[in-house]
């Protein structure tokens, strides 16, 4: 090997020497550059609690402080490793197709996240069901949001307690039921089944009277509010006062109360719209509630007159 050739590897060896430790440096600054954005996150987050912020405006600050540093934090780890490139460009062509190809659902996950926050399908205390899960929304993340569940095996609307994340492409794909967007009212029915031989005229009359009690009740102004919130979509109202329908079943009689409650206090409302029922169908005589029975009837005997039934003539001489 000549001189020429021995100085040329010499060269290349130093090269790769200074790149190793090049690179040696650059990972200590990133990983520095990591924990103090870690630290500094946390200690963000001990001074919002010390304050004893609500709770609404302490998430809000601990989610852009965090957004914040996490931003400023990769900027300046990306710096430190773009530095020195001739072709950054062609670097971070083939990087960024290489990350669409690798990290497809995040980056759509992403997506989601950037539509919630900029359409707003979804807020923070929002009650919602998608894919069959029920909850309360309580976070929303860069790649899922969280809903604290309610029924499932827990009757009615009430909270189960566990927490359920569900990724924001979902927001894409599924559809989505709020109950509390925009209209804060849901509309909810009570049905009431009474025996055929029960005076349903009077039980109407008692189911309206319990309804026009403990139904809430809306002064002009609330409904004038309630009508404009309801121009955010094509949503027809109606009357927004509470009815009771007449329908007729295999077992009796069916009254159906309809009315407007809160999404969140629907148990609570049914609760005390039947023990009001309850206790005044107790205090009559010719009420009785029905339920699945088996019944013969025998027309020659039972029926009216005119539909083969005895006539008046036979059912006085019979007795």
């Amino acid at each position: 090997m000549s001189p020429a050739d021995y100085a040329h590897l010499s060269i290349q060896t130093a090269e790769a020497l200074m790149s190793l430790e090049n690179n040696v440096a650059r990972l200590l600054l990133s990983a520095l550059i990591i924990i103090l954005a870690f630290v500094i996150r946390k200690l963000f987050r001990r001074l919002i609690l010390r304050q004893e912020l609500p709770t609404a405006a302490a998430y809000f600050w601990n989610k852009a402080i965090s957004y914040t540093i996490i931003t400023i934090a990769a900027i300046l780890v990306g710096s430190i490793w773009l530095y020195g490139l001739q072709n950054v460009a062609t670097f971070l062509g083939l990087f960024s197709a290489g990350l669409a190809v690798a990290l497809r659902d995040p980056i759509i996950n992403l997506a989601g996240w950037l539509f919630i926050l900029i359409r707003r399908p979804i807020t923070l205390g929002d009650r919602i069901e998608i894919e069959g899960i029920k909850g309360d929304v309580i976070d929303l993340s860069p790649f899922f949001f969280s809903v604290l569940e309610v029924g499932e095996w827990v009757q009615a609307d009430q909270s189960t307690g566990r927490i359920i994340h569900i990724p924001n492409v979902k927001i894409f794909m599924t559809p989505v039921a709020n109950y509390t967007q925009q209209f804060p009212l849901i509309w909810d029915e009570i049905s009431v089944l009474i025996t055929f031989e029960s005076n349903w005229e009077k039980a109407k009359t008692i189911l309206e009277n319990i309804l026009n009690a403990m139904a809430p009740h809306f002064t002009e102004a609330e409904e004038q509010q309630l009508r404009e919130s309801a121009t955010h979509y094509y949503i027809k109202l109606g009357k927004l006062t509470p009815a009771v329908y007449t329908s007729v079943v295999d077992s009796g009689v069916l009254l159906t109360m309809r009315y407007l409650t809160h999404a969140r206090q629907r148990r609570d409302r049914e609760q005390d719209i039947w023990e009001a029922v309850l206790r005044a169908f107790a205090q009559e005589d010719d009420i009785d509630l029905a339920y699945p029975t088996r019944r013969v009837f025998y027309n020659p005997k039972e029926g009216k007159p005119g539909t083969g039934g005895p006539s008046v003539n036979r059912v006085i001489s019979d007795q």
